[in-house]
């Protein structure tokens, strides 16, 4: 297995400006908060005269009257009407990366990737009203599925590029399959998550969806997780499997792992030799 050694990143050059990093942190951190509050207020008139009115017969002018603000202001926000009903997508793009790239080491990337891709989920549980409405237009509106469509790409091309990191792509050779793997391994993130989405928001919003979120993630991760590694140390640090189970007798198992192996992993493959 071929993993990518990263390279240490070049020390940035020493700031030479006055002014201090605390003070502009917090302007533009205010600033991303008027940000999303305004898209959100945009998207919240859009939605309710969607409702109202039907898409088509909304027109953008009606979008920016109805939030209180002019013209000008719906387009430096949105490149169009459709747009306006997912505001937040970009903002959680932004904190899913945040979380691939501050990932401990030890943590095996497709924990990773689940973890990344909750940010989603929370996008939609934290409001769950306009979720399921947003839910029922872009069901009967198929310029806004479309959106919809693009917005779940963009995901997975993220966790994609993530878990094809790990791994040496140039190596494709008999018995190396690991970028197959990674592929098809962030695809079945981006699906689980949205199967266990479009159940949530068929139930109205109701139910625990980030327990949910979890069994569907264990279901790949048993299902992948094994094949494509385990961390990013690279090629010769680790050997073998994270842990091996043997049983000696009908009474007694034997199990022996790495001191770095994740305890899901450890205690997936003993659940795996009691069953057997």
């Amino acid at each position: 297995m071929q993993y990518v050694q990263l390279m240490p990143q070049p020390a940035k050059p020493t700031r030479t400006k006055a002014t201090p990093d605390a003070p502009e942190s917090a302007a533009g951190s205010r600033a991303a908060a008027q940000r999303l509050k305004m898209r959100r207020e945009l998207a919240a008139a859009a939605m309710e005269l969607f409702a109202t009115k039907g898409y088509e017969a909304t027109t953008v002018d009606e979008i920016a009257a109805a939030a209180g603000v002019a013209r000008r202001t719906f387009f430096r926000h949105f490149r169009s009407k459709e747009e306006a009903i997912f505001p937040d997508h970009d903002d959680t793009l932004v904190r899913a990366e945040a979380v691939l790239n501050a990932a401990p080491a030890h943590e095996h990337p497709l924990d990773t990737v689940c973890r990344g891709i909750k940010e989603v989920m929370r996008m939609y549980a934290a409001s769950p009203a306009v979720s399921v409405e947003r839910y029922r237009l872009t069901r009967e509106v198929p310029t806004l599925r479309e959106r919809e469509i693009a917005s779940v790409a963009r995901y997975e091309r993220l966790f994609t590029r993530y878990l094809l990191g790990h791994f040496d792509e140039r190596d494709h050779h008999d018995g190396n399959d690991d970028p197959l793997l990674a592929e098809v391994a962030a695809s079945a993130v981006v699906t689980a998550h949205n199967h266990v989405l479009r159940r949530w928001l068929r139930a109205g919003g109701q139910g625990d969806v980030e327990s949910q979120l979890d069994h569907a993630f264990a279901i790949v991760r048993d299902a992948f997780g094994t094949g494509i590694g385990a961390g990013r140390a690279p090629q010769g640090e680790r050997t073998g499997p994270a842990a091996v189970a043997t049983r000696t007798s009908d009474d007694v198992l034997v199990t022996v792992a790495r001191t770095d192996a994740p305890l899901d992993e450890v205690m997936r493959t003993i659940e795996r030799a009691l069953r057997g």
